[in-house]
């Protein structure tokens, strides 16, 4: 039995290990690409690998950008004012981008929908 447990809880800590790791990655991805949001994925990231890999999560934590924004959201659920812009900014560039290259009009809608829901969440937490 102890020895099933330990394999269960190896391959646990891998699987939220991979998970933050593809988390992470996406994050960095939407540093340049205005359809991915950086700031949720890599607190997604953060908690994937508190769960999988503390020495990643103490990592994250410390970076110089990223750290103080994942300590705000666990300690207060708080996103500061200025990535609420940011984010915010971002998303309606996409909604802009869409529109202006002729997405057809129900993704835009649908797009529009996820984009204002998204928004209003951001909006709704408490700033840093």
């Amino acid at each position: 039995m102890t020895r099933f447990r330990s394999t269960w809880q190896a391959s646990r800590r891998a699987v939220f290990t991979g998970l933050g790791l593809c988390a992470l990655a996406l994050g960095a991805l939407g540093a340049f690409l205005p359809i991915l949001p950086t700031t949720p994925l890599v607190i997604l990231a953060a908690f994937f690998f508190a769960k999988g890999s503390p020495r990643l999560a103490a990592a994250l934590e410390q970076h110089r950008v990223f750290g103080p924004m994942i300590v705000e959201w666990r300690d207060k659920g708080a996103i500061a004012a200025r990535y609420k812009a940011i984010a915010l900014c971002m998303m309606l560039g996409a909604l802009g981008l869409s529109v202006w290259v002729g997405v057809p009009v129900f993704v835009i809608v649908v797009q529009a929908i996820c984009i204002a829901a998204a928004g209003l969440f951001i909006l709704t937490r408490p700033s840093a």
